[in-house]
């Protein structure tokens, strides 16, 4: 008894491990353990209570058996422990103690878990693997299709069945889809989602193609649109190995009951829409999940409601909306193409490459996972730029109207504004126009705003059409001199000197 104490103390006082305590005390682990499973079985603690002496302390923890009419010691339940096992943070450990606690002569622990072996391996081979409520859900497509006939032409496609299984209660959710495509296989989790009323820790699936965009034992890609999915219900996408089947056997076992149970039970059954089949499965699966367990107490629903739901997240507040994700280049106008439009990126991000999230509605561009531009998504061919993705100087330009030019020949002048109004009737392009306008303000800058009108002018009565008329006029200080209609002066016929008409006559 004196190592016992020994062994509550160092336990519970200096808090050491058991493979210490062992060593320090001359011990095996497995009799350090019996001690303190025993302790605790008899809610013995540090330090023990005054007057409970050595004797005392052996009948607590030593209870002679209680004497059986066969001889065995009482077993628990052995299927309830292993239900039990399957909430977060349980063992064999604790459940052993909280049987010593009912049956304080029972099974020691190796004999505890000899046992349970033993009922494990009475258990389907599926079932040996031991999942924890609330934890993951294993979705795939089943091998087996359904039939769906045109009503018309008696034309028959056929419809993938999706299947998906929650682990630790097996409650199973199954629908038809016309593909294996990637809006069809994310639209499937939304709705088993929503089925479920909430969402487990991980989704464990296979490698087709619309949820891993490169297998790998040890770091698969996981398609950009299906990992959207699992940020925004806050889960893990956990794709199985290749050629490892044993990773998803929640899933295999879930399809082989869903094609037993359902896809048998509707093949003679002829469908004419996809509705239809979904409706028909619907019903089907409220059999399937209140159908009892075989060698389990309940069904897949009372064990859904008991097990997974209470372990699993609740579902966000808003829906989720589908996005698929495309990496492009910006080109050096600063715009990115897609489905034939262009749209506007920043222009410090010309030539780099960006991540687009393109929905029904609105195109994202995404730099290194930040947004840097969104627009209203547009169809057909159309260019979509906005002016503060363009720099200073292209801004000035794009957003150039000839109203701007005739504004400011205002502010110059009549004479500059009626030159510039015929300026800009002349042209033909959107740039002649600009350039003219820049080179009329580049003048008056050179040569003062109050020469340019008086310049126009002269450019307007001679006749000149061209900004370099105004230029040279300035340069030679044409402006000054006084304009022809000052300077010509009519001849006075009234005069002695002159002779009229009738002289000739």
């Amino acid at each position: 008894m004196r190592k016992i104490r020994q062994v509550l103390r160092l336990h519970y006082e200096s808090k050491l491990s058991r493979r210490q305590i062992a060593g320090s005390l001359g011990l095996s682990r497995d009799a350090v353990a019996d001690y303190l499973t025993r302790a605790a079985a008899a809610r013995i603690g540090w330090p023990i209570a005054e007057g409970v002496d050595d004797a005392e302390l052996e009948q607590r923890l030593f209870p002679a058996a209680t004497a059986t009419k066969t001889g065995r010691k009482p077993e628990p339940d052995w299927a309830e422990i292993h239900q039990q096992l399957k909430r977060k943070d349980a063992t064999l450990m604790v459940l052993h103690v909280e049987y010593l606690t009912e049956y304080p002569g029972g099974l020691g622990y190796s004999m505890f878990c000899l046992r349970h072996q033993e009922f494990m391996a009475s258990l389907k081979r599926s079932m040996r693997q031991i999942h924890i409520a609330g934890e993951k859900v294993f979705v795939d497509y089943a091998g087996p299709t359904l039939p769906l006939t045109d009503r018309v032409s008696g034309f028959i496609r056929h419809v993938q069945i999706f299947v998906g299984v929650l682990g630790a209660s097996c409650y199973t959710y199954a629908e038809g889809h016309l593909s294996q495509s990637l809006p069809n296989w994310i639209a499937a989790h939304v709705r088993m989602f929503a089925f479920f009323g909430s969402v487990p820790a991980a989704v464990v699936c296979d490698n087709l193609k619309s949820a891993v965009n490169k297998a790998s034992r040890r770091e698969p890609v996981v398609n950009a649109t299906y990992q959207n999915l699992a940020d925004h219900y806050g889960t893990v996408i956990s794709p199985a190995r290749p050629y490892k089947p044993k990773d998803k056997a929640k899933a295999e076992n879930g399809v082989l009951i869903v094609e037993r149970w359902i896809l048998f039970r509707l093949r003679k059954r002829v469908f004419h829409s996809l509705a239809e089949i979904n409706q028909a499965i619907a019903e089907l699966l409220v059999d399937l999940n209140n159908r009892p367990f075989q060698k389990l107490p309940g069904c897949r629903r009372e064990a859904f409601e008991n097990l997974d739901r209470p372990a699993m997240n609740s579902l966000p507040a808003s829906p989720y909306q589908y996005a698929e994700f495309h990496k492009a280049r910006v080109g050096l106008d600063y715009h990115v193409e897609f489905d034939g439009c262009y749209y506007s990126v920043p222009y410090q991000y010309k030539k780099q490459e960006i991540e687009l999230r393109i929905t029904a509605s609105t195109l994202e561009v995404l730099s290194r996972g930040r947004r840097v531009a969104s627009h209203a998504r547009q169809f057909g061919v159309a260019k979509v730029t906005v002016p503060e993705h363009m720099e200073a100087a292209h801004r000035h330009y794009g957003l150039w109207q000839p109203d701007q030019a005739l504004a400011w020949a205002e502010q110059m002048g009549h004479h500059v504004r009626q030159f510039m109004a015929q300026l800009l009737i002349d042209t033909k392009t959107h740039e002649q126009g600009y350039r003219m306008h820049n080179t009329l303000k580049g003048l008056a800058k050179d040569y003062g705003e109050d020469r340019l009108n008086p310049a126009c002018q002269r450019a307007i009565e001679i006749g000149a059409t061209s900004v370099n008329n105004v230029r040279s006029i300035l340069r030679n200080q044409l402006d000054r001199v006084l304009s022809t209609e000052e300077e010509r002066q009519e001849a006075n016929f009234e005069h002695d000197n002159v002779r009229g008409p009738r002289h000739y006559h």
